[in-house]
């Protein structure tokens, strides 16, 4: 079976490298084209070539938002779709919107191309391990087919229902991971207010009941003063948004999502758009004029 992979960055790039060891040979396309000497070395083939891509049978996609996919895909003059056979299957492993995904898999429908969106959860270092949980929605027999290439990536692979439905499973994990990092933005420059030392409070986070993905995960980063280890605040934004549109339509209110949404806005609007989610924190940190940091030179504790 000839398969590609388009989008090599943070996530990408090490899924790309899992799924090579499983498929040599393995096309693999990305807008910048950085990583393509490591994928050459490893044995796949870099193209930039949309022909070459869309004569696959199967096209893994890891690409920032639903307006790249589209473009992947539909693009007048390069999008891969039009080359791609009745039969083949693309399988979305980006996070989109809910009512993209549903027109992304209409238009391929029509063309006679199978879909499974399948965004993944994780981190890059589980992408890296081959560890990663992904989210399936549509055919179930689709999935069953692409399952053995999945399980190269990702040791936790569940089909959610029909097409869409993986992207919701998705947008329901951010929406809690993101209230978590705008709970401890709010909660920990108060402790610091209060005369609470920082490198403490943080062990007892971490090891007692108010421990969660997000305190291990970025605690030791504020404390160190490092907010450039994870996903931009500003893509982060984007789930906060869909969930609220998701909430609207519903007519279901989430007001403990709306009061994380404003640290978020505020973040934004201070300018730390381009930051991990843990510089929510320097939005309370200014109001109150405090600092949740290690002293200098102390080494970060995981």
């Amino acid at each position: 079976m000839t398969i590609a992979f388009i989008g090599l960055g943070q996530m990408g790039l090490p899924m790309a490298i899992n799924l090579l060891q499983f498929s040599p040979g393995l096309r693999v396309h990305s807008a910048s084209g950085r990583a393509y000497p490591e994928l050459l070395g490893l044995g796949a083939q870099p193209t930039d070539d949309p022909q070459m891509l869309g004569r696959c049978e199967l096209v893994f996609l890891s690409l920032p938002d639903a307006d790249v996919v589209e473009e992947i895909l539909f693009s007048p003059d390069t999008g891969i779709a039009k080359w791609m056979a009745s039969g083949s299957t693309v399988v979305d492993t980006s996070t989109v919107d809910h009512d993209r995904t549903l027109s992304i898999a209409e238009r391929l429908a029509a063309l006679g191309v199978a879909y499974l969106d399948a965004p993944v959860s994780g981190m890059a270092a589980r992408a890296v391990d081959g560890t990663l949980t992904v989210m399936c929605g549509g055919d179930p027999q689709v999935l069953e087919a692409v399952r053995p290439y999945l399980q190269s990536m990702a040791s936790n692979i569940l089909h959610m229902g029909g097409v869409g439905s993986g992207q919701l499973a998705k947008l329901v994990n951010q929406l809690l991971y993101n209230i978590n990092c705008a709970a401890l933005a709010e909660v920990l420059p108060m402790a610091c207010k209060l005369g609470l030392d920082p490198q403490q409070l943080a062990e007892v986070v971490n090891s007692g009941t108010g421990r969660s993905h997000a305190s291990t995960y970025f605690l030791p980063h504020i404390l160190a003063g490092r907010f450039d280890t994870a996903y931009p605040l500003q893509d982060a934004y984007k789930d906060m948004r869909h969930g609220m549109k998701v909430s609207a339509g519903l007519g279901s209110p989430l007001p403990v999502l709306s009061a994380a949404m404003t640290t978020y806005q505020q973040a934004l609007l201070q300018g730390h758009g381009a930051d991990d989610k843990g510089a929510m924190i320097k939005v309370y940190e200014s109001l109150l004029n405090v600092q949740f940091r290690a002293p200098e030179g102390t080494p970060p504790s995981h």
